[in-house]
């Protein structure tokens, strides 16, 4: 597995263990729809968190850059399709986790919850 492969898993074990330390429960872990991929689906009350993680080794660039207009898109898309099939209504919600640092060197978790609010429209 390349290192960035190996980080990223490593960041999203983090990201797992935080939110089931702060009261979420994990019901999806790497949720494909088509090629579109959210990488833990959470549930924390009435809400059905998805949640995108982005691990890197230094601060050089902000995680949070990452997560641009495509990327929000792909995740709302996958959101749809997943609360769509759910018997129970859930309200959906996207958080960003992103972690600066490797197994090594320690690390910086920082959570946004509600992160952003899905586009109205051209999610497509």
């Amino acid at each position: 597995m390349a290192e960035h492969n190996r980080l990223g898993v490593w960041g999203e074990n983090l990201a797992r263990e935080y939110l089931i330390a702060n009261g979420y429960a994990i019901v999806n872990l790497n949720m494909r729809v088509g090629h579109k991929e959210v990488d833990l689906v959470a549930q924390k009350g009435s809400r059905i968190i998805f949640v995108e993680v982005k691990t890197r080794s230094t601060d050089f660039v902000d995680p949070l850059e990452a997560v641009d207009d495509k990327k929000i898109r792909r995740m709302v898309r996958v959101a749809d399709a997943y609360v769509s099939q759910l018997v129970h209504p859930f309200e959906p919600q996207f958080d960003i986790i992103t972690i600066v640092g490797t197994p090594e060197t320690g690390h910086r978790l920082t959570h946004y919850p509600d992160a952003f609010m899905p586009p109205l429209s051209g999610a497509r």
